[in-house]
Formats: structure tokens, sequence, C-alpha cells
């Protein structure tokens, strides 16, 4: 390629590699910006549901919760379950179709006794997810 080529494709690859990326994040930040209000309504989502769960999981046997501020999950601990929250949230998912994460995802010393939930969902899937934990680790443990 002749060198004045190679310039002008360097030159454009330089430019473009400034310009679009720019572009694109101030479009995302006008639309971030635009859907505030969205955004509050997520908020007032997440307490609600976070509360459903802060409330009704003890009464399953998650008494050991971790504090949920500023995040959309809860760290339980389930070391009085089992040690193995792999197997946990799979037979979990398995028989009740409640979704969580395995502790080890986060934490691979002590993530084998501890599960995260998410109340992202809906205030009904929280209800429903709190009837059948209760339900189910009754029965199995």
């Amino acid at each position: 390629m002749p060198c004045s080529c190679r310039i002008r494709t360097h030159d454009f690859h330089v430019i473009a590699a400034i310009w679009w990326p720019q572009s694109c994040k101030s479009v995302a930040a006008r639309a971030a910006f635009d859907s505030y209000e969205e955004a509050e309504e997520n908020v007032k989502r997440y307490a609600i549901n976070r509360s459903i769960l802060m409330n009704e999981l003890p009464s399953s046997g998650l008494d050991k919760l971790a504090p949920a501020d500023g995040a959309f999950y809860i760290y339980a601990d389930i070391a009085h379950f089992t040690n193995d929250s792999v197997e946990f949230c799979k037979r979990m998912l398995e028989e009740i179709g409640v979704a969580c994460t395995p502790g080890l995802d986060f934490d691979p010393d002590r993530g084998g006794s501890t599960l995260r939930l998410s109340f992202s969902g809906a205030e009904h899937d929280m209800i429903e997810a709190c009837k059948r934990i209760k339900t189910w680790l009754k029965k199995c443990y």
C-alpha cells in the first residue's frame, strides 16, 4: 500500500475511533437523562420487592440476610442447609422454578454457603417465589 494511502487509512481510523464513540456517548447520556422517570419507578419497585423478601424469607428459614442497601439483590446464608450453593441453587431452579445465584460466583472462599436472590422482577413474582421457597425448604430441609 502506498504511504499516502496508509496515512489516510490511519487518519480515518483515528478520527472515526474518536468521533463515533463520542457521538454514541452523547446520545446515551441524553437518553439516560430522558429516562429519569423510568429509573425512579424502578427504584420504587425495588424498594417494595426488597421489603417483601426481607420480611418473608426469614420465615422460610433464610433468616441470615445481608443488608440490601444500594443493590437489587439479597445475599442469604444457607450454611444451615448446605455448603454446596451450586447444587442448592440448581435444585431450587429445577424443583420449584425459582432462580438464584450461587455464592461461589462472588466469593470463592465462603460462597459455598451463600446465595444471591435478585429483587428486580415483578412484585407478584417476589411473593410467589417466597411462597415456593418456604414450602420447598420445609419439605426438603
